[in-house]
């Protein structure tokens, strides 16, 4: 069994493998108000790791390696010792110089987030090319692979929370409001028009932008995959969004470091 950890800057998913296999995964929190949360428990996330194992009926010791993708470096060392000293693994850590199966096509490849690389990985395998994957987390990515198959970078905006969260602390009148789908784009008070913008605001973000890289791929048969926390609210309401996959960024992960092995 293979240990995966998708380390985000608002959250990180760690998953189980066996072979080809996800057999569960759970999420935690990786920031805090204000920083980096460094203080992670590592105990008790290896306990439930530990737990995430029994529930697949697993034995700990079928633990045989890690897999390490972060887009957060004051963390990545931290999941690695988790490994080490819990688990006695040294773990694998993904970046832009390993075996991908596919070219880094972009003007400074170290740059190219671990992340949207392994979405790269798998939308390519799972669904062919050429596709986008459409990341909706702290940021909203748009990671694009072209028809040869190759990563060739995307696009990035702030995330739906992020600048909503933004908007709610500039504006003193304004409070914070559920992010859902709105009955009407016309909110009759201030939590709805707000809910109304942000929205709509950002389900246009995600289809305008989605639309011109499907103009400049001149393709007749491209793929669209969401994934990240909001890729269900959008995706049903999207014009391009083809389907939703919650694990693609921890099967492209596992894609990529068994490249490796």
């Amino acid at each position: 069994m293979i240990l995966l950890f998708d380390i985000g800057n608002s959250s990180s998913m760690i998953g189980l493998a066996d072979g080809e296999q996800i057999l569960g995964h759970f999420k935690i929190i990786s920031k805090g108000e204000s920083d980096y949360s460094l203080d992670i428990d590592m105990k008790s996330v290896a306990a439930q790791i530990v737990m995430l194992a029994a529930d697949s009926g697993k034995a700990i010791s079928a633990i045989e390696d890690a897999a390490v993708c972060s887009v957060v470096p004051e963390l990545t060392l931290k999941f690695c010792d988790l490994a080490k000293q819990y688990f006695g693994i040294d773990a694998w850590v993904l970046d832009h110089r390993s075996d991908l199966g596919l070219k880094v096509q972009v003007d400074e490849p170290s740059q190219a987030g671990p992340d949207r690389l392994a979405n790269a990985v798998a939308v390519k395998n799972l669904h062919g090319s050429p596709a986008i994957v459409v990341d909706l987390g702290t940021s909203t990515n748009f990671d694009v692979v072209d028809l040869h198959g190759d990563y060739i970078g995307g696009a990035i905006a702030p995330g739906v929370k992020t600048s909503s969260a933004e908007l709610f602390r500039r504006a003193s009148r304004l409070f914070p409001v559920e992010l859902e789908k709105p009955d009407k784009a016309i909110g009759k008070n201030s939590a709805n028009a707000m809910k109304s913008g942000i929205f709509y605001g950002s389900l246009g973000l995600i289809d305008h932008i989605t639309s011109l890289i499907i103009a400049e791929l001149a393709h007749t048969d491209i793929k669209v995959i969401a994934t990240g926390g909001y890729a269900e609210l959008f995706a049903p309401h999207s014009k391009y969004i083809q389907s939703v996959d919650p694990l693609l960024t921890l099967k492209g992960i596992l894609m990529a470091y068994e490249r490796n092995q």
